[in-house]
């Protein structure tokens, strides 16, 4: 049975995502759908992409997922199918994909381009609901698009190292429901600068110079920061530097908060030989 997944940043308050499940359920019986997220903030890449690159692989090979978040056609933006590992992607060319694909290359890429095709306000009901629905009955990519070639790069939301190796920047990418902020600083890029060095991780005032295992593997060092709360650095199970408040959440004294973290504030690691 056909498995389609909705991440979008239109909010549970007005119309769109009824309107949008109703015509896939009308076009195709039986067609399953499944919310990944409605409250990205809008047009919100890294955010989008974060979310989606932790919930698709979850689901079966095979499964069709529409990106609702800047899906408004320019020559800058086009609307894009894409393959990637089994999955099925429809999004704009705004930079979601090469940052859900930075370690798995794409299969194939489709700008999409199907007869009569309406540009409008409401393109994710208009375009992408019609490639899905095309999808989940058995079509194929190649009728509704043409092979593409210029997937858009998202250079800015890379870490990068400088000073000789000995500093690492990041920034974040990301606040969770708890009010914790997760990095553009993967676990292979951290340990590959690190080369066993010990290091130092500044974000705003805080300081540490640990890597926890768990939100509850307090040092001694983090027990008594100014703002309060007991801070935790450590790589989540997407393999990203998140930096915590043990027990905190975004309304009662998460990382966020208590930290004044907030996005694409600079993270900085210091290596120290």
């Amino acid at each position: 049975m056909p498995l389609v997944t909705l991440t979008t940043d239109f909010g549970i308050k007005d119309h769109y995502i009824g309107a949008l499940k109703g015509a896939m359920m009308a076009a195709v019986e039986g067609i399953q759908i499944v919310d990944i997220s409605h409250h990205i903030q809008p047009y919100h890449i890294a955010e989008c992409a974060y979310v989606l690159k932790n919930a698709y692989h979850h689901f079966p090979k095979g499964t069709i997922h529409v990106v609702g978040v800047d899906t408004q056609w320019t020559e800058d933006n086009r609307h894009i199918l894409v393959l990637v590992d089994g999955h099925y992607f429809i999004t704009a060319n705004n930079g979601v994909i090469a940052l859900i694909t930075q370690e798995i290359a794409p299969e194939q890429v489709f700008e999409i381009n199907m007869p009569q095709m309406e540009r409008n306000t409401f393109p994710t009901l208009y375009v992408f609901a019609p490639v899905a629905t095309h999808l989940a009955r058995g079509g194929t990519p190649e009728l509704i698009g043409k092979p593409f070639t210029g997937l858009k790069e998202r250079a800015e939301f890379k870490a990068r190292v400088s000073d000789d190796g000995n500093t690492l920047y990041g920034h974040v990418m990301y606040i969770d429901n708890y009010g914790n902020a997760i990095t553009n600083i993967s676990k292979p890029f951290f340990e590959a600068c690190r080369k066993n060095r010990s290091f130092e991780i500044a974000a705003r005032s805080a300081r540490t110079t640990r890597i926890s295992q768990g939100y509850e593997d307090i040092g001694t060092q983090e027990s008594n920061l100014r703002s309060g709360g007991h801070l935790v650095c450590l790589f989540n199970t997407a393999q990203c530097l998140e930096i915590a408040i043990a027990q905190g959440s975004a309304q009662n004294g998460g990382a966020s908060s208590l930290l004044g973290l907030q996005y694409r504030d600079q993270i900085t690691v210091q290596f120290f030989n």
